[in-house]
């Protein structure tokens, strides 16, 4: 079904503007925040035809379907479901996102930012309507991978299982490719699986788009890190193109004196040993995170809160998110920000660690803050934070987590002849096509435009593997050198 298809409908469209939003249901907060499990329960069925209703069908070009990156068809879904067809909304959305399952979870909603609904009435739920479509279309067992019984021979090695990687493999075996995941962690799904908490995206709707995947005939690698185990030069002999969707798993650091202290973390490394089953991480990162009773999280983004509620779920009594800027400059999702407020974890504006203290055992146990005042503003538009002088204090902590931004792996760039890199490893690709300077070798997400949100990556890597496809038919497909960012 396309946009002309479902535009404008015959119907009353100033009732519908003026009903009531429908809430979705959470679980308590004093019991979500005992476990890892998913706190957003959605909504059932007669509260998702309830919801869909207040679509107006706006008439092309619909400004929810303009605002995401995947260019879902949102009018169509909500119309589905409003008519209790939800199999056939999830399937209008799976025409244009292997990850339907995820976005609803995850996606911070950038079609809800578009509604035509959201100044005056408050947004549709577009995000959780998505999330309950697809999982009545997952138990329905509708979701399965279709592919051509002719294939074309051709074989594509693809570098990273995240939403980029899943993607690629996924447009490329529909169209008669065989496709080779190959992963550094012992599970795929990458940032899905070993950055996202659980209580935000269950492991097993992950697990289920993997197996979806293999059952189709993709092919997955584990425990193996190209650049490492693997060279690219080697995945070039024995494929007839390289997909390259590594994310950016590399973290910043602050370089702030008493980093390397006992119970600093990073995040990454906090996050993964909080909330992953001990049985799908290497040996030695199952150990669980002591936190003890004061929580340090500094940073501002959606990465800095998922640290801060793990830290709740792990037992910890004071949790403080500490911010260099106001929360108008902060970044990531208002929503589980405000989440987060409800679980108890404490957020202080223009604040920022100046040095971290450690006990006699090289345990931190305080930290040295700064007070800070905005300035002018600086390339990211946002104003400048300048420490005010003469205004530290000391704040006691058992735990402190660093999450303050993340690059991709530089690795590739410098264990690749001829794979042209730039600053703090990001790969250069030409991202009207994926191309990049070595010739059959193509990249897209996270590590090219740098940490960004799961349905971008999948917009880019679908444009990356229709130019996969070209090449492999071959099409020319030319690489220009990109404007660095």
């Amino acid at each position: 079904m396309t946009l002309s298809e479902t535009a404008f409908r015959d119907i009353e469209r100033k009732d519908r503007a003026s009903g009531v939003p429908v809430s979705y249901l959470k679980r308590a907060v004093e019991d979500r925040v005992l476990d890892f499990d998913e706190a957003v329960l959605g909504f059932d069925e007669e509260m998702a035809m309830a919801e869909a209703a207040r679509c107006l069908q706006c008439p092309d070009p619909q400004p929810c379907t303009l605002s995401c990156p995947a260019g879902n068809d949102l009018a169509a879904m909500l119309w589905h479901i409003h008519e209790g067809e939800f199999i056939e909304a999830a399937l209008v959305l799976n025409e244009t996102s292997p990850l339907i399952e995820v976005c609803g979870r995850v996606c911070p909603n950038l079609c809800q930012v578009g509604c035509a609904l959201s100044t005056r009435y408050g947004a549709i739920s577009i995000g959780k309507l998505e999330e309950f479509v697809a999982d009545e279309a997952r138990l329905a067992g509708v979701l399965d991978i279709k592919v051509p019984e002719t294939k074309t021979g051709k074989k594509v090695a693809i570098v990273g299982s995240g939403p980029a990687g899943i993607t690629v493999a996924e447009d490329l075996i529909k169209l008669g490719h065989e496709a080779t995941i190959y992963e550094a962690w012992p599970y795929a799904g990458g940032v899905l699986v070993y950055g996202i908490p659980s209580f935000k995206l269950d492991k097993q709707v992950v697990m289920h788009k993997i197996e979806d995947l293999e059952k189709a005939g993709v092919r997955v690698i584990t425990n193996t890190r190209i650049g490492e185990d693997v060279m690219i030069d080697e995945l070039l002999a024995g494929y007839d193109a390289v997909f390259l969707g590594t994310g950016a798993g590399v973290e910043a650091t602050m370089n702030v004196p008493g980093e390397d202290l006992k119970n600093v973390y990073t995040a990454t490394d906090f996050l993964i040993r909080a909330n992953v089953p001990a049985d799908m991480l290497p040996e030695g990162r199952r150990e669980k995170p002591w936190v003890g009773n004061r929580v340090a999280i500094i940073g501002g983004g959606d990465t800095a809160v998922d640290c801060a509620r793990s830290s709740v779920r792990l037992g910890a009594e004071e949790v403080t998110i500490v911010y260099r800027r106001t929360e108008a400059e902060m970044p990531g999702n208002k929503v589980e920000r405000h989440t987060c407020l409800e679980e108890g974890v404490k957020i202080r504006y223009l604040e920022a660690p100046v040095e971290y203290l450690g006990d006699e055992a090289g345990r931190v146990n305080g930290m040295n803050v700064v007070r800070m005042e905005l300035g002018e503003p600086d390339r990211s538009g946002r104003r400048r934070p300048v420490p005010i002088k003469d205004s530290e204090f000391i704040q006691e902590v058992d735990t402190v987590v660093l999450a303050v931004g993340y690059w991709p792996d530089p690795l590739l760039g410098e264990k690749t002849e001829g794979l042209a890199t730039h600053k703090w490893g990001l790969i250069l690709a030409d991202e009207s096509c994926g191309a990049t300077s070595r010739p059959g070798v193509f990249a897209a997400g996270d590590n090219v435009h740098g940490p960004d949100l799961v349905v971008t990556a999948i917009a880019a890597a679908h444009t990356a593997a229709d130019n996969i496809h070209r090449y492999l038919m071959g099409e020319a497909v030319e690489w220009a050198e990109p404007i660095k960012r």
